[in-house]
């Protein structure tokens, strides 16, 4: 497993490998995480290490609350290739709206208490 760096305020993820960097960039519009570039050199490539970058970006998203959209071939084939990166974000979202309406933030569950 590679190690991935995130410098949000240039809006890339890198990794090292033997020297090589490889990079993902994003805007950010809106709510939305643009992907626009992925790119590995050939001295490091076919090691998976697109993929990686490409989750750390979704991770990202994901935590951050953000759709992610993109433009990137690499990372459209990505997200296509493995729907439960995006889906396990929409499912979470579902879920946190499910129990917001189940224990409105003013009105607490009486676990324990009949009535």
């Amino acid at each position: 497993m590679t190690e991935v760096k995130h410098d949000a305020s240039a809006h890339r993820f890198t990794a090292e490998v033997e020297g090589q960097r490889a990079v993902l960039d994003y805007e950010i519009v809106g709510d939305t995480m643009i992907i626009t570039h992925t790119g590995v050199p050939k001295a490091i490539g076919g090691r998976g290490i697109a993929g990686e970058l490409v989750r750390a970006a979704l991770d990202a998203a994901r935590a951050a609350g953000w759709k992610v959209n993109s433009v990137c071939s690499y990372a459209a084939a990505y997200i296509a290739k493995h729907p439960e990166a995006t889906a396990r974000a929409h499912e979470e979202e579902l879920l946190d709206e499910s129990l917001e309406e189940s224990f409105p933030a003013s009105d607490s569950p009486s676990v324990g208490r009949s009535s």
